[in-house]
């Protein structure tokens, strides 16, 4: 048992879940009966705002950044790999410590650069050194395509050309077919990336839409695009998909959480089934 596991041990959820607290002549819900723990890049900004804005009533998230990278250099192909590859042992404990029941890795491309082999094998370290259920967000966008019965899709992202293609090859090794793919002009470092707009996001998710496409991916964690997927579901009569939307589904679908009402995901979570 690693020390992760151990200090879980004998940890029961159900104990501290509740209905409601009574105080008093007062009855208050208990919306603090779930915990979900999440590692983005330092300098990340919008991939928190974006899963607050999907959390189930009940759940709280517990973030814990990974640096060690150059904010304004271009994260190119080998940056990701790089940063994929560091220790993630401080920021684990951290989350355990915390008592979380799953934890989320919310960085795409870091593991879209190396292929799903990688990545899975990524989400099974996490597990292994933590004792805990991982998601990883590359992981969470093919889980999110197949479940809405997807297999074309068009794909956009902020992301430089060469790390773009690699996306593209890691969901066509999936089993799905990118019929197109659309990124910026010019190479953004990670700061130009985290200050697109929602705009941005509608303007390029118009753009790269395709008569074959099913639906729409829009890559990257710290890439505004979650409140765009209303109004580009709605030009497009299709479902679209961000990285954020896709990697809360994921966790909330592990946690066995209600997602139905969850109306800022669009299509994804509001679905009948």
């Amino acid at each position: 048992m690693t020390d992760a596991e151990s200090s879980l041990a004998g940890f029961n959820f159900a104990e501290f879940t509740r209905a409601e607290f009574t105080l008093g002549e007062h009855r208050i819900p208990d919306l603090r009966t779930r915990r979900m723990g999440v590692i983005v890049p330092a300098s990340n900004t919008n991939a928190e705002p974006d899963c607050l804005m999907l959390a189930a009533s009940g759940l709280t998230l517990h973030v814990t950044r990974s640096g060690g990278y150059d904010v304004e250099a271009i994260p190119d192909s080998t940056e990701m790999r790089r940063f994929a590859r560091q220790a993630l042992d401080q920021q684990l404990q951290l989350l355990v410590d915390a008592r979380v029941e799953l934890i989320a890795y919310a960085c795409t491309s870091a593991t879209l650069s190396d292929g799903p082999e990688f990545d899975a094998a990524f989400c099974a370290e996490i597990t292994a050194k933590s004792g805990l259920p991982a998601v990883t967000t590359a992981g969470a966008l093919i889980e999110a395509i197949r479940d809405l019965g997807a297999t074309r899709v068009a794909f956009t992202s902020p992301y430089v050309p060469k790390l773009a293609q690699e996306s593209v090859e890691f969901i066509q090794h999936c089993g799905i077919e990118v019929v197109n793919q659309l990124g910026f002009e010019r190479e953004l470092n990670s700061l130009e990336q985290n200050q697109l707009s929602p705009q941005d996001a509608y303007r390029m998710g118009l753009a790269v839409d395709h008569p074959q496409a099913e639906l729409v991916v829009i890559s990257c964690t710290d890439y505004r695009a979650l409140e765009a997927v209303p109004a580009l579901e709605q030009a497009l009569g299709k479902p679209v998909v961000t990285s954020n939307s896709a990697l809360m589904y994921a966790c909330l679908k592990r946690l066995d959480m209600e997602i139905a009402d969850i109306e800022a995901g669009g299509y994804l979570f509001t679905r009948r089934n």
